[in-house]
């Protein structure tokens, strides 16, 4: 394989708006996670596939400069935010416990790559495998305790960001600073005022979901019965102490730690690493970022081909949310898993099989 090679149809990684009037869930071309496109093994022609004309441009309203504004800022991100930051700093180091740091490590590995990698991403995003209903409110549910928001807005800038990657109107780009890309970007609203249109626009599959719409005000009470659940345990196990180790460490350094790993996917996934495809973006693979977030970091791989529910390409790409995929196959809770880049590596995992 050579050190870099063009994805064979460069239509994914080339994607832009939809058209007028038109969103990216339409039955056009949007695979739902119960009743993916009849031709699937078309990578490139995915989530994204109607494009604006050449001569269109994306609003200049929506571009990094404009949306730093002050009647832009996302209060409730920033206080969430500073708040769980907050508790982590002060509170961590007064109650760790190896009992708490062991349940953090566990939830860690639940929320953020059961969650957000595995269901946010890979599943409600880009449509990368089919499953039953109950089983993708299960992996929602799961991501909605990662503490990123509810999988309305996670998907619809996501899928934002795959349009017009590293481009104006990329909700996340390095373009616009590196600290930008990271987190900042989350201090102001990216649907310019207008949540119930981004929405429609961007996730109209999920937003008339009505279980998804419920995680959109389930988001804090979910929290707050978890924080509940977990001082209840650490209480019967050894004492008020115990139940305060496992909340802070358990839930917001858990939660923390997630929201970092995530947004290094963001910054340092389109910064620094190697690329194994020529994309039209910036996205890099990184080992670093691989690691903390679970084969997120295979990021160029992922840009090539978004709806490849495998993201590590060579064999020393190690992709861990990858092998939950697998178990879950092979236990029947998914199927149709997208593992292939195009209709030849299909055809051959089938004569395989």
């Amino acid at each position: 394989m050579s050190s870099v090679i063009e994805p064979e149809n460069k239509s994914s990684t080339n994607h832009s708006l939809p058209s007028d009037g038109q969103s990216i869930g339409d039955k056009s071309n949007l695979a739902s996670a119960d009743s993916h496109t009849k031709d699937d093994s078309d990578l490139e022609n995915s989530l994204l596939s109607e494009h604006k004309s050449n001569n269109k441009k994306f609003p200049k309203s929506e571009t990094a400069s404009d949306r730093v504004r002050f009647n832009n800022i996302s209060y409730w991100a920033v206080g969430w935010l500073t708040l769980a930051h907050a508790i982590v700093l002060i509170g961590a180091p007064m109650t760790f416990t190896w009992t708490g740091l062991g349940v953090m490590v566990f939830l860690h590995w639940i929320t953020g790559s059961l969650g957000i990698c595995l269901g946010y991403h890979r599943l409600l995003t880009h449509t990368g495998m089919k499953t039953h209903k109950w089983v993708r409110y299960v992996f929602a549910t799961i991501g909605t305790m990662a503490g990123e928001g509810s999988p309305l807005d996670w998907v619809a800038d996501h899928r934002k960001h795959h349009a017009l990657s590293d481009q104006d109107g990329d909700p996340h780009s390095p373009h616009d600073g590196g600290f930008w890309s990271h987190a900042f970007w989350l201090a102001f609203h990216t649907h310019n005022g207008d949540r119930q249109g981004y929405l429609k626009r961007w996730a109209p599959d999920l937003y008339k979901d009505k279980y998804m719409r419920a995680l959109d005000y389930l988001f804090l009470p979910l929290h707050i019965l978890s924080g509940f659940i977990l001082y209840g345990i650490g209480y019967a196990i050894d004492g008020s102490y115990m139940g305060w180790s496992l909340v802070i460490w358990g839930m917001f350094t858990r939660l923390v730690l997630v929201l970092h790993a995530t947004w290094m996917v963001n910054s340092a996934s389109h910064m620094w690493g190697y690329r194994n495809y020529e994309t039209t973006d910036d996205s890099r693979n990184n080992w670093l970022v691989a690691i903390v977030a679970y084969g997120e970091g295979w990021h160029n791989n992922h840009h090539a081909y978004p709806r490849m529910a495998k993201h590590g390409h060579r064999w020393y790409e190690f992709d861990i949310t990858w092998q939950a995929v697998r178990l879950l196959r092979a236990c029947g809770l998914v199927w149709d898993v997208v593992d292939y880049r195009n209709a030849a590596e299909k055809k051959a995992k089938k004569a395989s099989a």
